[in-house]
């Protein structure tokens, strides 16, 4: 099978639709988490930050690497509300200029840098390397887990979410489910077994695994009611025919919430 996930096509494509992101998505470039069902999108998103921070026991005034970190909103809560010191990466130009303002105005302790998640080079090591929806972009998963661990104190916990496929699927329903979504969002799907694996083949110990597919999947009901927007179709128009599978993506997305074959994960681990 074909891979999307070159970091040319990541970075141009995250440069040129990030201020739309944030004009229609808000501060928070990733799912959300109800737990009554009726919560607005953006109490949602924060109660994603707040569910991962519990399942990694996220101390109080930590050094927190936020790898993929999109606009910041991230690192800037998490600095704001555990007193943390934030430092977040992408390879998107656009988005560390967007982040470091955000950070700015929130007077947030949280800095944002344009670096290669397989490539991390930092002269201290951090309490948190935190990763939400961004693994999934990266060609090898390999120099990632083992650059992050790398980077992690002793007892220093790597707290993800990321989209992952269904172990064991048939080439049909990789065809139907998965195909798609990788075509379109630019990403290559894995298990969550996969990364188990690389963490402890990189000396972490997986602490907490869980899906979250029942309290995440509205996040694609409202997805699709944005996309609806002109501004996206026009953009459309103008990017032309990848920017096209892109939103095409979205109601496939919804749809394997809907099977089951995509999976929306949360993995824990920890540094002996």
């Amino acid at each position: 099978m074909p891979t999307y996930n070159e970091k040319e096509k990541i970075r141009n494509h995250y440069d040129l639709i990030s201020p739309y992101y944030f004009t229609l998505w808000g501060e928070h470039l990733h799912h959300g988490y109800w737990i009554h069902g009726d919560e607005p999108k953006e109490k949602a998103q924060v109660q994603l930050i707040e569910h991962l921070a519990r399942a990694a026991n996220l101390p109080s005034e930590c050094l927190i690497l936020d790898v993929g970190c999109g606009f910041g909103g991230s690192s800037i809560y998490l600095a704001k509300k555990y007193n943390a010191q934030a430092t977040g990466i992408t390879i998107s130009p656009v988005q560390v200029e967007m982040a470091n303002e955000a950070a700015r105005k929130a007077n947030a302790r949280a800095n944002f840098l344009c670096m290669d998640a397989e490539a991390m080079k930092f002269e201290k090591p951090f309490d948190v390397v935190w990763s939400v929806e961004s693994i999934s972009h990266y060609p090898n998963n390999e120099k990632f887990f083992a650059g992050a661990a790398e980077l992690l104190k002793p007892n220093g916990r790597m707290a993800i979410t990321d989209w992952f496929k269904k172990d064991g699927l048939t080439p049909r329903e990789h065809k139907k489910f998965i195909h798609p979504i990788e075509k379109g969002m630019l990403i290559e799907l894995h298990t969550m077994e996969k990364y188990e694996t690389l963490m402890r083949m990189n000396g972490l110990k997986v602490v907490r695994t869980e899906i979250l597919n029942q309290h995440c999947a509205k996040t694609w009901d409202l997805a699709l009611d944005i996309i609806k927007d002109k501004a996206f179709w026009a953009l459309a128009a103008k990017l032309g025919l990848s920017f096209v599978h892109y939103l095409k993506a979205f109601k496939v997305m919804r749809d394997g919430f809907d099977s089951g074959n995509f999976v929306y994960g949360l993995i824990v681990a920890e540094k002996p």
